[in-house]
């Protein structure tokens, strides 16, 4: 029932955002306004947050409402993938992150993949773009697309940042726990047999 609820809230928060950004009627705006604190009240009781943290996370977001777009890399050295392990929560992840305006997805996965790990990549595939409400990731205020790239290492040296304190290449039966709100371990097993079917499409949902 917590997914659906979640859902319905991402729906209304949706319908708020879209009619603040072309309601000029100010009894509409107050409607809107009433609609996305409803939403906000949904999702802050199924997190058990305060309210205004998020209505605040939802103030960040301005015009049409559409899904966010995280980009992840599978960077290969022989039989082993690159993983970097995340500062805010000990576990290990592909590395990647929101797409930054200005930037095309295979820009933004080698800006992420040398910001986290320190190595140097070049975007040679697309793997795959899922809807994240489709995989079991645990849930989020926002609706996003994931899109991985199979990425061929061209230089650098392991290097951790602001966000990661751990870098390291890992064989498939070797792979360590997981930051599932970011990656998954079936999203983890696709981009092993995407390296094992080179001649594979892109999968998508």
């Amino acid at each position: 029932m917590d997914s659906a609820w979640l859902e319905w809230a991402r729906k209304l928060q949706a319908i708020a955002q879209n009619g603040l950004t072309f309601s000029q009627n100010p009894f509409d705006i107050e409607r809107y306004e009433s609609i996305r604190r409803i939403a906000a009240e949904m999702m802050a009781t199924l997190a058990d947050v305060p309210v205004e943290r998020v209505l605040d996370l939802f103030a960040q977001d301005v015009g049409y409402a559409t899904p966010k777009v995280d980009v992840r890399g599978a960077v290969f050295q022989g039989d082993t993938l690159l993983l970097v392990r995340e500062r805010s929560d000990g576990l290990w992840t592909l590395p990647g992150g929101w797409a930054d305006i200005g930037q095309t997805p295979a820009e933004a996965v080698v800006r992420e993949i040398q910001e986290e790990s320190g190595y140097h990549t070049r975007a040679v595939k697309l793997l795959a773009i899922y809807d994240r409400n489709k995989h079991p990731h645990p849930p989020m205020p926002h609706h996003a697309f994931k899109i991985f790239f199979r990425c061929e290492l061209l230089g650098g040296e392991a290097t951790t940042s602001i966000e990661t304190d751990g870098v390291g290449f890992f064989a498939e039966d070797e792979i360590p726990a997981l930051s599932t709100g970011r990656t998954t371990s079936g999203q983890i097993a696709r981009c092993f047999e995407h390296a094992r079917h080179p001649d594979w499409l892109a999968d998508f949902d």
